[in-house]
């Protein structure tokens, strides 16, 4: 059992300068060791706090370092499975940027490689990570609410001037939905353990991506049915919450999925006698707490919190999204 988790990172994306390629190097149990770019400027920003960084000059490389036990995959949506599998049969093991598939049925193939291989794959949906999410579930299946009746989610940002984002590009599974759907869908499935049984959506695409969508429906859990609805958007200025309400009172997150960039992470409980409680985590980096949960489940056996199966339901949830949504122009 090694002691020390070695990462890779496969791309030098944004996200990974800026957020998970310092988490990697802050985590417990965790060490950053290689990169794979073809670009010297974009390593730079890398090896600025990471000075020791090894840089590969292509993907296929850093895959063949037997110093990388674990591979950082913040690649465009489209190439996520491809270069997962590459890199598990290279012997490493995973964490992929979300989505991570453009289909359950691709997750399945994830599901039997990961269980062939004993490697774990893992999804980076970061929040369940997160003490106000973990807090936010024990609330709602302590009952603290009571039986939910609604929940409610809201994604939105603007990147209309950014049109060579990834995110505006059809062809490297660019959208909305699958950007942030997998916020507003599985954040709600996390806290309350239900799934929807029925769902309507409306959409506005622009070349050939959502920029904006709302779906509706009905949700089953533990503790029945309740209604919900959820809302994204690459055109609007920005905005995050998530309500969940009971009968008895109700939860609201007003830095739900960017805690510590879009705002503080904090819960809002809620009761019919106007009574509110809320509580607050500074501190917490949830990208950190990804890292250190996903080395002790490859170092310790633990469970991992967001496992395969998990990352399943929510992709299901968005290909029947885009199997019942109507283009409103």
């Amino acid at each position: 059992m090694v002691k020390v988790l070695n990462w890779g990172v496969l791309g030098a994306s944004n996200f990974a300068r800026k957020q998970m390629a310092p988490a990697i190097h802050a985590a417990r149990g965790a060490r950053l060791v290689a990169l794979a770019t073809s670009d010297a400027g974009k390593a730079r920003g890398f090896t600025a706090f990471c000075p020791d960084l090894r840089v590969h000059d292509s993907y296929q490389a850093l895959l063949e370092d037997p110093g990388v036990d674990a591979v950082y995959i913040p690649l465009p949506n489209a190439l996520h499975v491809e270069w997962a599998q590459k890199a598990v049969r290279a012997g490493k093991h995973v964490l992929v940027e979300k989505p991570i598939a453009m289909t359950a049925a691709e997750i399945d193939d994830l599901i039997a490689l990961r269980d062939d291989t004993g490697l774990l794959i893992a999804e980076a949906y970061m929040i369940v990570h997160h003490p106000q999410w973990i807090r936010a579930r024990e609330l709602v299946q302590s009952g603290a609410i009571g039986t939910v009746e609604h929940a409610e989610a809201v994604f939105c940002y603007d990147n209309r001037a950014d049109r060579a984002n990834v995110r505006n590009d059809p062809a490297l599974g660019g959208g909305g939905i699958r950007d942030i759907g997998v916020y507003t869908y599985s954040s709600v499935r996390f806290a309350t353990g239900a799934e929807p049984i029925d769902l309507l959506a409306r959409i506005r695409t622009e070349n050939g991506v959502d920029t904006w969508a709302q779906v509706v429906g009905q949700m089953d859990g533990p503790s029945g049915r309740f209604t919900y609805s959820a809302m994204t958007s690459m055109r609007l200025s920005p905005r995050q919450e998530v309500v969940i309400q009971g009968d008895r009172g109700q939860m609201r997150l007003t830095a739900p999925f960017n805690p510590g960039i879009f705002g503080p992470a904090e819960l809002d409980l809620r009761r019919p006698d106007g009574t509110r409680t809320i509580e607050n985590w500074p501190q917490d980096n949830q990208y950190i707490l990804q890292i250190e949960n996903f080395g002790r489940t490859v170092q310790k056996g633990a469970d991992y919190p967001c496992p395969l199966e998990f990352s399943r339901g929510t992709q299901a949830m968005i290909d029947r999204v885009f199997d019942v949504a109507v283009d409103i122009g």
